[in-house]
């Protein structure tokens, strides 16, 4: 029962730190996702602690990660021209590619890959998040900041995904790597996902955006929980973290996210191209 209570309140305060900001400015909602960027990738790479092939530096992943981030955010807010940003980027990943030489440990190309790869599954979503939210003529609903949309889409799926499951759960959808997880509860996760996106569209008058915006996060918001339960399962361990109570760590409760983000930041790029 203390558990249940635990995870209940702590749920409550991870979607009010989500809302409130987003409800009420632009430069908060910035503060708290760079804490969760950097919060996050800290997490991402001390999950790597102690594999016997694996050793990446977490030092060099967060500092990389820092520099990209002030400069990413200093261009969204057009504290210098974005060119400089693109410039920098691919300098500082290469400092970090040459910097595993330097280290002289069994396996640095596999390192490199990781150090890499923290920076696209963590770092990249977080960013493109707080552009989407600071470029105020992407907002929709009424004045709802659109990235607030796009979390009731993903919490959505994974609410009624699990309830859904619970109900007439039966056929496992991949058990070896989550074997609580069925087909009946990712069908009717996405159901009332695309419901969820029908009532957004029809508030804001645009079904053309939201229903598609729905069928885009439903299934990225499944492979995302799908693909941070394979990596935690080839790395043997329950929760990236513990900072959560009752949740696990940030990227426990960030794995749909960061899956989602991009692919829904490319639809409202291409929505306001081209329709």
């Amino acid at each position: 029962m203390r558990n249940i209570i635990v995870r209940g309140l702590t749920g409550i305060v991870f979607i009010a730190v989500i809302i409130c900001p987003l409800l009420w400015s632009v430069d908060i909602t910035t503060m708290v996702f760079t804490a969760f960027l950097f919060l996050g990738v800290f997490e991402f790479y001390t999950l790597f602690k102690g594999h016997s092939k694996i050793d990446v530096s977490v030092g060099m992943g967060v500092g990389l990660s820092v520099i990209i981030t002030g400069l990413a955010i200093a261009s969204i807010y057009n504290w210098i021209q974005s060119d400089i940003f693109f410039l920098a980027f691919i300098p500082l990943i290469f400092i970090g590619l040459v910097s595993e030489i330097w280290r002289k440990k069994k396996e640095p190309i596999l390192n490199s890959a990781i150090l890499v790869f923290g920076l696209m599954y963590v770092v990249l979503p977080f960013l493109l998040l707080i552009s989407m939210h600071k470029q105020l003529e992407l907002h929709r609903i009424d004045g709802i900041p659109l990235a607030l949309g796009m979390f009731l889409l993903i919490w959505t799926n994974d609410t009624f995904a699990y309830l859904s499951g619970r109900a007439f759960g039966k056929t496992k959808l991949i058990e070896r790597i989550s074997p609580n997880k069925t087909w009946e509860g990712t069908i009717g996760g996405i159901i009332i996902t695309l419901i969820v996106g029908a009532v957004l569209g029809y508030y804001n008058d645009d079904f053309g955006f939201w229903i598609p915006a729905a069928a885009i996060i439903a299934p990225c918001a499944i492979i995302g929980d799908l693909f941070e339960s394979v990596l935690k399962r080839n790395l043997g361990i329950k929760d990236s973290g513990n900072i959560l109570p009752g949740h696990g760590g940030i990227l426990d409760r960030f794995d749909a996210t960061l899956m989602a983000v991009p692919f829904f930041f490319l639809w409202n790029s291409i929505y306001i191209l081209y329709f």
